[in-house]
């Protein structure tokens, strides 16, 4: 989320600075982490192949992933844009790659649920 953030923040408040931006993208942060432990999106992750069981995020799980994204914020800060992205492909193509899951799944299936991603996500 960091990446997205800061490139976003960057396009929509080019005048605000650095660490307001930060700012911002942190309470952006925090919010999504509430609102992804409700009980309706919950229900919503659980109809995945891979999410019957989920129950909601940890505490810790929440931290880390704002501090995730403050660390991915403070990259895409100090890296020139083509290694940032080249940087975000990476971690995509390794996650994909290594556990079947990562970010682009999670948004693809939180608006609509693929047969064949959930298929491949199960390893069938």
């Amino acid at each position: 989320h960091g990446f997205i953030f800061y490139f976003a923040l960057w396009f929509a408040f080019p005048r605000m600075s650095g660490w307001q931006r930060l700012a911002l993208a942190t309470g952006i942060e925090v919010a999504w982490e509430l609102f992804e432990n409700t009980p309706w999106l919950i229900e919503h992750y659980r109809q995945q192949a891979l999410a019957q069981g989920y129950t909601g995020d940890s505490v810790i799980n929440s931290i880390s992933d704002t501090c995730a994204m403050i660390i991915g914020f403070l990259i895409a800060y100090r890296l020139p844009v083509w290694a940032t992205v080249a940087v975000a492909l990476g971690l995509e193509a390794t996650t994909g790659i290594l556990i079947r899951d990562g970010l682009t799944f999670n948004i693809i299936n939180l608006f609509h649920q693929f047969e064949f991603i959930q298929a491949w996500q199960s390893g069938a």
